[in-house]
């Protein structure tokens, strides 16, 4: 059953063609990658699907509903979360309080304070920071920060999570484990995945499908090997030399 699905989708920022026409879907269950080289135009599409950017045209549409042009507060209310490249988190409050923070302003609608403090920690401990729940974000390492992007953003009850980057800079223990925890969040939360990932191994790993789009356009879309092995992607990378070996 498809989840979330773009149609014809273009965005321009004046002369320059971020995307165009891409077409994209995501079915119920997935984990999806979406990778590409830098500049390639992930990012604008994570940020078309959440809100933060306006489409030039074209159409979104979430769980049967059109979100394209909705603002940011109302697509993540209808059950879209996602994580950031670059991570955020409120600097002066504990990870509790991070992640209080997400349920008291997710899908819950609770107002209750210890309601919504026991769901962080629910969520804390199954993202592995139950231990660190009381320090401040500014004395973790990058993989418990990474950790704590996704536990904030598990926080809102989303349905559906896009997750940025979220194995970059890790060793590759630490991608093992953000593997492990990726596949969690699908079986135990049932939560459906569409992730931006340069880390292959991860892609390779974790996803059962993958979409490669460069200079704004789709190039290839299907299982990770295929992807991998598509010339396009492999020229689109690694250059015209490299295509074809």
């Amino acid at each position: 059953m498809v989840m979330l699905q773009g149609t014809q989708i273009t965005k321009r920022f004046g002369g320059l063609m971020a995307l165009t026409e891409v077409d994209f879907h995501v079915d119920r269950g997935e984990i999806v990658g979406l990778i590409g080289p830098n500049g390639s135009g992930k990012t604008t599409l994570f940020n078309l699907i959440s809100g933060l950017y306006k489409v030039d045209s074209g159409e979104i549409r979430f769980q049967g509903r059109r979100i394209s042009g909705l603002p940011p507060h109302r697509i993540a209310a209808m059950g879209i979360g996602r994580t950031f490249q670059i991570v955020r988190p409120l600097m002066d409050l504990s990870l509790l309080d991070n992640v209080t923070t997400a349920v008291l302003y997710g899908r819950d609608g609770t107002s209750d304070m210890k309601r919504a403090q026991e769901r962080a920690e629910e969520i804390l401990e199954f993202a592995g920071l139950a231990e660190r729940a009381h320090s401040f974000p500014g004395q973790l390492a990058l993989v418990d920060r990474k950790r704590l992007e996704t536990a904030r953003a598990l926080g809102s009850k989303p349905d559906i999570l896009l997750l940025d980057e979220v194995f970059a800079g890790l060793n590759p223990k630490e991608i093992e484990t953000a593997i492990e925890l990726t596949y969690r969040i699908r079986d135990e939360y049932g939560v459906t995945i569409f992730m931006i990932e340069h880390v292959m191994k991860a892609i390779m790993s974790a996803c059962s499908r993958v979409m490669a789009v460069h200079h704004g356009v789709k190039i290839a879309d299907g299982v990770p090997k295929d992807v991998a092995d598509n010339p396009d992607v492999i020229q689109a990378y690694l250059g015209a030399d490299y295509a074809g070996h």
